[in-house]
């Protein structure tokens, strides 16, 4: 099969949702390939099975772990995410490839920072407490020199505003700074709706 025939063959599964855990054997073995593009799918179909059927990507976790030190973004970046996914569906799985995440948090790529942010509000929407000591770095984050990651930034605060908003309570003065003066209006509108989930806008009280 060429790569042009294999990346279509994993396009028609991607929409194929019955068919995710039966084949994951199948598309584990496709992060061994040497195509970037074949093994960037890959990556995507395992984390959105795992979010579904996480017990069933298990053994595939070291595979997918090991994307996080590829040189190549992309791979980074579809690692990130798909722990991220896995780890929402359940958390116990990626634990240990966890605090090997906040390393991308620093990643030169913007997109592997969006990917590490957009991981991080996946786990946290169901396992929020381990970010407790964690939230320096998503305040860092929040004045990123790529506006793709400040409009992503703030969402992470509103994720955990509705859970554990004692996490949010330190940052409430630099979201409202931010939200008064983002040159970019979408950062300004999230960081509005963290401080609203918050509670901290005036009339919320």
């Amino acid at each position: 099969m060429t790569e042009a025939e294999l990346y279509k063959a994993l396009g028609a599964l991607t929409k194929d949702k019955d068919r995710w855990e039966e084949s994951v054997p199948c598309v584990s073995s496709l992060l061994g390939s040497g195509s970037v593009k074949i093994q960037a799918k890959a990556l995507w179909l395992l984390g959105e099975t795992g979010l579904k059927y996480p017990a069933s990507v298990k053994d595939a976790l070291p595979g997918i772990a090991a994307f996080c030190e590829s040189p190549e973004p992309l791979l980074r970046e579809r690692a990130v995410n798909a722990l991220g996914r896995i780890g929402r569906g359940c958390f116990q799985l990626i634990e240990p490839y966890w605090a090997q995440l906040f390393r991308l948090a620093s990643d030169a790529e913007a997109k592997v920072r969006l990917s590490f942010i957009w991981a991080s509000e996946n786990i946290a929407t169901n396992t929020p407490d381990i970010y407790r000591e964690h939230m320096p770095v998503f305040g860092r984050l929040l004045g990123d020199k790529d506006e793709r990651v400040r409009m992503e930034a703030p969402e992470m605060f509103r994720v955990l505003a509705k859970r554990r908003p004692g996490f949010v309570k330190p940052y409430l003065e630099q979201l409202e700074r931010i939200s008064e003066t983002d040159g970019n209006p979408v950062v300004r509108i999230h960081c509005l709706g963290a401080l609203r989930a918050a509670g901290a806008l005036n009339g919320d009280q």
